[in-house]
């Protein structure tokens, strides 16, 4: 099958067009993707500060307040944990999809025990005491969720009075939780991990939705340049070139009174067309001498 020019050029054009999308796709893509996952881990790091920050205020400032009540009563609410969890979960009343948990292997209240993806977690955690961040993704019910995991150590001695053994516990404690869960801690002992999930479904959507626009753009942009390089080469390269051949044709065929080739131009083409016209020029003449 005989191929033109402009077929050929056009051939080629979409090769090198289709393998560069491609490529461009899924790199875009995976920048999109890679971009997604660090904005969710932000939101992550961000609950888990605001969570180390409700810790922090505790600790620092309501334990003192509390410090002679605290020696007749027990305040769940002057325990760090505690006082974290009850404000993330007022802070995530808003983003039911969102969640924070000190998930814990053997917690004193129920509400912190460790599912069975959560006890993996802490077991890594255990195993890996060095560890002090776990970073995954795991699958929910809404979608991919990414998850931010960190060690709940037993740095403070003081802690054990509480979770050693029932009998060294608070009794308004024992009253509240009773004397079968939370005991048998060891100091530097690492009892669970502070547990946030952050949901993937809305960065994802949106890196999607912009790798749509951004395919649909270089898709707009290549329309654009393939009719455009297709009228330049129409009108600089065949056009010139079929109407040399068509005179180069005649001139075969002994007529020279045909029209002049177009000389004009400092290209390559306007050079082939010079040298056809000398060409021309020489055959005229020697068939004139031949005629005479």
């Amino acid at each position: 099958m005989k191929l033109s020019i402009a077929a050929k050029f056009n051939i080629v054009f979409l090769t090198i067009f289709a393998i560069g999308f491609g490529a461009a796709s899924a790199v875009t893509n995976y920048l999109l993707q890679e971009n997604a996952r660090e904005e969710t881990l932000e939101s992550a790091r961000v609950l888990m500060q605001s969570a180390l920050a409700a810790r922090s205020y505790t600790s620092g400032q309501v334990v003192p307040l509390l410090e002679t009540r605290l020696k007749y009563e027990f305040v769940p609410q002057s325990i760090p944990s505690y006082a974290a969890t009850e404000q993330l979960s007022h802070l995530l009343k808003q983003y039911p999809d969102f969640s924070y948990k000190e998930a814990t292997l053997n917690p004193t209240n129920p509400r912190d025990r460790a599912s069975d993806w959560e006890a993996d977690l802490v077991n890594t955690l255990r195993a890996k005491p060095d560890l002090k961040e776990l970073v995954g993704e795991r699958v929910t019910s809404v979608g991919p969720a990414l998850y931010v995991a960190r060690p709940l150590q037993i740095k403070d001695a003081a802690c054990l009075r509480c979770h050693s053994v029932p009998d060294a516990a608070p009794k308004t404690m024992l009253d509240i939780y009773g004397r079968n869960n939370g005991f048998g801690w060891k100091h530097m002992e690492i009892v669970g991990a502070q547990v946030v999930s952050v949901p993937m479904e809305v960065p994802l959507r949106r890196a999607s939705a912009m790798l749509q626009t951004y395919m649909l753009s270089m898709l707009g942009i290549f329309v654009f340049l393939f009719i455009a390089l297709n009228i330049m080469v129409h009108v600089f390269v065949t056009r010139r070139i079929t109407r040399m051949s068509r005179l180069a044709d005649q001139v075969s065929l002994g007529e020279f009174s045909q029209e002049e080739f177009d000389v004009r131009g400092n290209d390559e083409l306007s050079a082939l067309a010079r040298s056809f016209a000398r060409m021309r020029s020489s055959l005229a003449s020697a068939m004139k001498m031949l005629d005479e």
